[in-house]
């Protein structure tokens, strides 16, 4: 098929004298134009092979084999070093990287390396920094025309996608799936890594970067590397000082969206937390204190069975989960993830004031209080506020004394 002799609503699909070329229906860039060709036809052709559990369909029946060992766990692919294994043959494949450490994929900018397409892709764009498609409110320009859509429904505030258990709005229908999530707490990507289980697709792709410490996304101004897109774009408003949320009562501006939230509370008195349908059952015993789940121990009540389960271990010294590095063992999973970025000095967790990094994401919580001066808890007694819960419990002390 020539793409190029094609003609939808008077343009050609592959734009003539550029180094890239660029689907007219739905915007998406491709840098080698047989790449563009195959992609063209999916905007033709039907989905003819539907999933009988989730009701997903797929061009290709190989296709749908390969999801519906997503709902049976099936995983015929295991990898001849660490015996793990795995429900794709690409998973497993990208797997292997891990252990001879290969990145295929190269940049041809920069000779960049990337154990993945998908993020050498990535990095491509900020390379290029190719974005044909501008915003007409705004001017802000877009590397495809579906994410130039997304962002007009911002000043739009438009919501066409509902969900229908809370009946909660949204703007993006991806925004809608990660929600419904929450009722459901569906985890059907699962890390070829380590097994975690991830709600979507993008958060799985994101995830693997926590292994490979790939950052594909790099600052023009100070040359920093993101994982993520979103992290590089809020880190960009610390060169320029764009504040682009600004509070309608003070006037305040934000860089984030979620300190504005924060701040909102100011003015509102409203409490940190609020209720969702989701979890809804454990979340309501944190309001009431209600612990139905006891140790037969010491007798202390946990309001969700899996803590008790992990404060079990407390007794039993059991710790099964181990470091392959040093073998030192632990009884939470979380705390393994923790101990092993003391041996890779990950710091996934940057502030976007100051770019200090953070291995956890309780510690970058605590040091963003540093720049907005907040002080969610208070002495009852004195009603002097603190940062820091531990501040608190230490300030109490004084009062008992």
């Amino acid at each position: 098929m020539n793409t190029a002799n094609i003609d939808t609503n008077g343009e050609d699909v592959i734009q003539p004298n550029k180094k890239y070329f660029t689907c007219v229906i739905c915007g998406e860039i491709f840098y080698q134009k047989l790449l563009l060709e195959i992609h063209f036809q999916t905007h033709k052709k039907k989905k003819p092979h539907s999933c009988y559990v989730c009701h997903k369909v797929f061009f290709k029946k190989s296709n749908l084999n390969r999801h519906l060992r997503t709902h049976t766990d099936e995983k015929p692919f295991s990898c001849d070093v660490c015996l793990k294994a795995f429900s794709r043959k690409s998973n497993l494949n990208q797997h292997l990287r891990t252990h001879t450490n290969e990145k295929p994929f190269s940049c041809d900018v920069c000779y960049k390396g990337f154990s993945q397409k998908m993020n050498l892709n990535q990095h491509l764009q900020t390379q290029t920094n190719i974005k044909p498609f501008a915003c007409d409110v705004c001017l802000k320009g877009f590397s495809q025309k579906s994410n130039l859509n997304q962002h007009l429904r911002t000043h739009t505030n438009e919501k066409p996608f509902s969900c229908d258990v809370c009946h909660k709005g949204f703007s993006q229908k991806s925004n809608l799936y990660r929600h419904l999530q929450t009722h459901t707490n569906e985890k059907p990507f699962s890390c070829g890594v380590c097994n975690k289980g991830l709600s979507q697709k993008s958060y799985l792709n994101l995830h693997l970067q926590t292994h490979t410490n790939e950052k594909p996304f790099s600052c023009d101004e100070c040359h920093k590397g993101f994982s993520m897109k979103g992290n590089l774009y809020r880190h960009l408003r610390t060169h320029t000082d764009e504040k682009p949320f600004s509070c309608d009562v003070c006037l305040k501006g934000f860089t984030q969206e979620r300190y504005l939230n924060q701040h909102l509370r100011i003015h509102t008195n409203e409490k940190n937390f609020s209720c969702d349908n989701s979890n809804l059952n454990q979340h309501h015993r944190t309001h009431a204190n209600e612990k139905p789940f006891s140790c037969d121990v010491c007798h202390k009540g946990f309001s969700q069975k899996s803590h008790l389960n992990q404060h079990l271990r407390t007794h039993t010294n059991e710790k099964p989960f181990s470091c392959d590095v040093c073998l030192k063992s632990f009884s939470w999973k979380g705390h393994l993830y923790r101990h092993l970025r003391t041996h890779t000095n990950e710091k996934p967790f940057s502030c976007d004031v100051c770019h200090k990094g953070f291995s956890q994401k309780g510690h970058l919580y605590r040091h963003l209080q540093t720049h907005t001066n907040e002080k969610p808890f208070s002495c009852d007694v004195c009603l002097e506020g603190f940062s820091k819960k531990s501040s608190l419990n230490h300030h109490l002390q004084t009062h008992t004394n």
